[in-house]
């Protein structure tokens, strides 16, 4: 052991301790991750490189010297230049726009923002002497002749840093410290004096000085010393922002919203799935005492992206997975909260790494599913979907030119006519984003491309309209089934909201002889079980309103269904589509298929607020429902409903359910042609898709 130590003393390190030894020092890491890392290097230089700490010690001290750390691209905040980015790349969404330019906009005027220098001294040559100085740095400087003066500038605006003089008449450098840290703790105080002493100096830092000069003053050491009180300021000025969250219908364009915030500011950009994410470790990574350690996805993917302030999407945040293994949503709280991120401790790398630089933004289709703390971090934007009049227009602006280069046929003169385009939004798709959309144009595309090659095409066939889409794509998948329906009895039309957006759902009722039980199917939640047990009591509480025989509930039965079966339903808003059902199929009055309802119903007969106000009415127009019904609660949510909806649907808002049953069902002994009696109230629909 004697003659290992002396060899190992006198010989030099290894080539691979040289070289770590040199990217330590040149990987620019801050002071206390290097004091770790080079604590690591004299650990492996006492160490056998046989052993297997040692090889583990190599590829750790690799890691660390490989990260970006202090390397990071300049933001671009050309405020012309992001907006034309983002109406270049989506059509619509303006809200969404304007807050990611608002966010733009945000960053530009704090970054450039000048530092604002109060220097507080009773000789005028030395406030002259530092505030030209200062203004040369490019600085924002104000002056005060003594503390009194100064005290009263603090009260009428903030100052990043305050060079003030010990000894002044009235209120001295301690006074001025004391009322600048009681009213911004963040304010930087250094106290310049001719007469420094140890216990006065001692006293100012107790009481919160960042330095204390002494007179004679150096310029280098002002200009160093407000350079770098303001350092922390700045860097935490500028890596303040919100956490974006896209929640929307898929195919809304939330991953390229993304991508164009990337763009328009010039950083890197990261995509990370969440999907199925069940291990913490993949956020936080494992010890490097395990074998085949490594850090979690955070740390790898911005050693990737080689800068430390990327546009990081994590995307598919509400379908995260948990097991025994830990919870990553859990582990994402410190990655998304501002106020922790700037010290994150990866497990692999055990040491904090500053993830206040990275602008993250999450993606999600519904926040129903995210925990709770995990939205409390999130700014959430949500993406409703599309109308059929910007779906015309995206498919020829982006998506129609897309296809055709992707088929070969942009040297070819062949075009979609409008009413081939309305076609396939209104018979072959249903959606709220864009996505079968683009399958269906991207087939026509194929299509026309084999035509091409079988035979030369003329120049006539070179237009694509309604009869070429029916011949190529086939007879209609989808129908309007409010405007080709018939007013049935006991069965009301409802508005539902789903992780796809909007949805058209129908309930039916019928009575038959029994006992007075309430059947449910349809695959219902305990939700929906409570909203129609409730619709239910509420009228038989009040059977003489609606003209009920007070035995009727006890020779009867009460059906409700809501197809289709397979597909699980839940939430309160279906308790007042519920209610008309009843009594449509209770008084045998006919519901208006043409009337959608959405709202929850309690058992005074009160309408409760709902979610998804613009989702149901985007799926209530594509059905061709022409009156749609809302609590007068969300009166203030149907200025989000775009104009031409509004101006093709009748909205009606009420607060009460008998305020609204004359309107939606029909009187007795109006049944007509358009109607279908009660002896057909057993019909059970088959899918919406034909």
């Amino acid at each position: 052991m004697r003659i290992f130590k002396k060899r190992r003393d006198i010989e030099e390190l290894p080539p691979e301790l040289e070289e770590l030894h040199a990217a330590v020092a040149g990987a620019c890491m801050p002071e206390s991750v290097e004091k770790v890392a080079r604590k690591e290097l004299d650990k492996l230089a006492q160490t056998s490189p046989s052993c297997a700490e040692y090889t583990i010690g190599i590829n750790y001290l690799q890691y660390l010297a490989s990260l970006p750390w202090n390397l990071e691209t300049s933001d671009n905040l050309d405020m012309g230049r992001a907006e034309s980015i983002l109406e270049e790349g989506h059509y619509g969404l303006r809200k969404i726009k304007d807050r990611i330019l608002e966010h733009l906009a945000v960053r530009i005027l704090r970054t450039s923002r000048r530092p604002r220098v109060l220097v507080v001294d009773d000789e005028k040559t030395t406030r002259r002497n530092l505030e030209h100085v200062l203004s040369k740095e490019g600085y924002e400087v104000f002056t005060a002749a003594n503390g009194i003066e100064a005290t009263g500038m603090l009260g009428k605006g903030c100052f990043d840093v305050i060079l003030t003089d010990l000894k002044m008449e009235n209120v001295d450098g301690i006074g001025v410290l004391e009322r600048a840290k009681a009213k911004d703790p963040a304010t930087q105080v250094v106290i310049i004096t001719g007469y420094a002493t140890v216990p006065t100096a001692v006293t100012a830092m107790k009481k919160g000085s960042y330095e204390f000069l002494a007179k004679p003053l150096k310029l280098d050491q002002i200009r160093a010393t407000v350079k770098n009180a303001l350092a922390k300021k700045t860097q935490k000025l500028q890596s303040r922002g919100p956490v974006l969250c896209f929640a929307g219908p898929p195919g809304t364009g939330k991953t390229s919203l993304g991508m164009a915030i990337a763009k328009s500011l010039e950083r890197k950009f990261i995509r990370m799935s969440l999907a199925g994410l069940k291990d913490e470790a993949q956020i936080r990574g494992h010890r490097r005492s395990y074998v085949g350690a490594l850090p979690g996805r955070i740390i790898q993917e911005i050693r990737r992206a080689e800068s430390i302030n990327p546009v990081f999407m994590l995307d598919e945040l509400d379908k995260l997975g948990q097991d025994f293994k830990g919870d990553p949503g859990s582990a994402l709280l410190e990655v998304l909260d501002p106020e922790q991120n700037a010290h994150f401790i990866d497990h692999y790398l055990d040491v904090p790494f500053d993830l206040s630089r990275v602008m993250f933004i999450a993606t999600a289709n519904t926040v129903d599913l995210i925990p709770g703390p995990l939205v409390d971090r999130l700014e959430v934007l949500y993406l409703s979907g599309y109308t059929d009049a910007e779906k015309e227009q995206i498919a020829f602006r982006y998506l129609i030119p897309r296809e055709m280069e992707e088929a070969g046929l942009a040297s070819y003169a062949f075009t979609f006519t409008p009413e081939a385009v309305r076609k396939i939004i209104r018979e072959y798709t249903r959606e709220a984003g864009l996505r079968n959309l683009q399958r269906q144009i991207a087939a026509l595309c194929r299509k026309t491309a084999r035509q091409v090659l079988n035979s030369d095409t003329a120049a006539s066939a070179r237009t694509i309209g309604p009869e070429q889409v029916e011949a190529m794509l086939g007879p209609r998948k989808y129908y309007h089934e409010i405007a080709e329906a018939v007013d049935r009895v006991g069965i009301a039309t409802g508005l539902a909201w789903t992780q796809a957006g909007g949805e058209i759902i129908f309930v039916e009722a019928t009575r038959m002889k029994g006992k007075g039980k309430l059947l449910l199917t349809g695959s219902l939640g305990n939700i929906m079980k409570e909203s129609a047990q409730a619709a239910l009591s509420y009228i038989r509480s009040h059977t003489e309103r609606w003209h009920i025989p007070e035995d009727f509930f006890e020779t009867h039965d009460i059906h409700v269904h809501v197809p289709a079966g397979a597909t699980p339903k839940d939430g309160p808003s279906a308790g007042l589509t519920i209610a008309i059902a009843l009594l449509s199929v209770i008084t045998g009055r006919p519901a208006r298929r043409e009337v959608a309802l959405s709202g929850e119903l309690t058992l005074s007969g009160r309408i409760l607020p709902v979610g998804g106000i613009k989702e149901k009415s985007l799926a209530a127009h594509r059905a061709g429902v022409t009156c749609v019904v809302f609590p007068k609660k969300n009166e203030a949510d149907l200025s989000d409903i775009p104009k031409e909806i509004r101006s093709e649907l009748e909205i009606v808002t009420v607060n009460r359910l008998e305020n609204i049953v004359d309107r939606v069902l029909k009187p007795l002994g109006k049944l007509n042609s358009n109607c279908v009696s009660r002896a057909e109230n057993n019909t059970v629909f088959s899918s919406k898709k034909l």
